[in-house]
């Protein structure tokens, strides 16, 4: 097959998995073309069967905010005109399943019928779909899809509880390649942990949405009772609070502030324990890079976490704010090493459920069934 992919290109869940898929689908001999503003930030073009087709918007001085959706739409048709694309996978409702929907009745007008399929993260429908601006736009450009996908139950409720969708809603979760955080070399607890401490780790982009004061609380909490240290990975508008506070609990020394990195899994494969104590997550896609680098994880039970994180087993959930409870719970397994060392395993068998084998060929079926629809 002759596959679009339009996605965000930067470091976010939705923008890691479009991209990661079509690498994957690409390997498997599709051909795979780009679209969008920028290259994804974990493409390789010079691989076989990808190609980047970058969509250019112009600075008109009549415009407060620049057309992004039309710029998209026009890339689009002429993407698929010139490459003989077949299909249209989008990752997000809005903008991008919309502005598919342009693209398609243009390339009516021209005698060309294009399948769409849109997946949707999350974003897209909690927080831009909802708004009222936005949401007509939302729930026609879900509708008039020809085949939905959503990466978890929690999600496919949401948008159905939400907005009046007619579309049939197919959950297919993120996947990982469980290879990739299998590291033999490399993993140096003692650059982090000197002393032979625990090590905690949470990574995210420290917005308000995942409660970053509870994951230092959390640690404050644990580091009381077990000699640990804390790896905050990532960058964001809580990075500054955190790091006062931490400071205030005279606790600054034991937690690391390392920024964006590169070396997540290195980072990764010397942790003993992941926090995400998220108000929301469509699905936890960082958890799920935990556990296959044999993390366990202690996480709020908000959204699509408990279908990744699974309470007693890869590790343990309480509600959002429950920082005592995610304290006791995490100590329950740092003060305990055969019981840590159970998780460990379980969480990377758990992870090996949502492998690239087992995902990809879900996206496959789904191209199939939204081809099908021409004839």
């Amino acid at each position: 097959m002759k596959i679009g992919i339009v996605c965000y290109p930067t470091y976010g869940g939705s923008g890691v998995v479009a991209t990661e898929l079509g690498i994957q689908l690409a390997k498997k001999g599709h051909e795979i073309h780009f679209i969008t503003y920028s290259q994804p930030v974990r493409l390789d073009i010079l691989e076989p069967n990808i190609f980047y087709h970058e969509v250019n918007v112009h600075d008109y001085p009549l415009f407060e905010y620049q057309p992004y959706e039309l710029a998209l739409s026009s890339k689009m048709v002429d993407t698929v005109l010139t490459e003989g694309i077949e299909l249209l996978h989008v990752h997000y409702a809005i903008p991008h399943a919309y502005a598919a929907y342009m693209a398609k009745k243009i390339l009516l007008e021209k005698g060309k019928y294009l399948p769409v399929v849109t997946t949707l993260h999350g974003t897209d429908i909690t927080l831009v779909g909802k708004n009222p601006s936005y949401k007509p736009a939302a729930t026609f450009s879900i509708n008039k899809s020809d085949v939905v996908t959503s990466v978890s139950e929690s999600l496919k409720k949401d948008t159905l509880s939400s907005f009046v969708i007619k579309n049939d809603i197919k959950v297919i979760p993120n996947f990982i390649d469980t290879d990739l955080y299998q590291m033999n070399d490399g993993c140096n607890r003692a650059q982090m942990a000197p002393n032979n401490e625990r090590i905690v780790i949470h990574i995210s982009n420290m917005r308000k949405l995942k409660r970053i004061p509870d994951v230092i609380s959390v640690f404050h909490r644990i580091q009381q009772e077990e000699e640990s240290v804390l790896l905050m990975l990532g960058d964001g508008p809580e990075r500054e609070r955190a790091e006062q506070q931490a400071r205030e609990l005279g606790i600054a020394n034991k937690v690391k502030f390392l920024g964006k990195t590169s070396e997540v899994r290195r980072l990764l494969c010397m942790s003993d324990l992941f926090l995400l104590t998220s108000e929301n997550e469509s699905f936890g896609l960082v958890a799920l890079e935990a556990m296959a680098a044999k993390v366990p994880v202690i996480s709020s039970n908000a959204g699509g976490i408990p279908e990744v994180n699974i309470h007693g087993v890869t590790g343990y959930t309480a509600a959002p704010g429950e920082v005592e409870e995610m304290a006791v719970l995490a100590l329950s397994l740092l003060q305990d090493d055969e019981k840590l060392a159970q998780f460990k395993q379980q969480a990377f068998e758990h992870a090996k459920e949502f492998s690239i084998e087992k995902i990809v060929p879900m996206y496959e079926a789904a191209y199939h069934k939204a081809l099908a629809a021409i004839h």
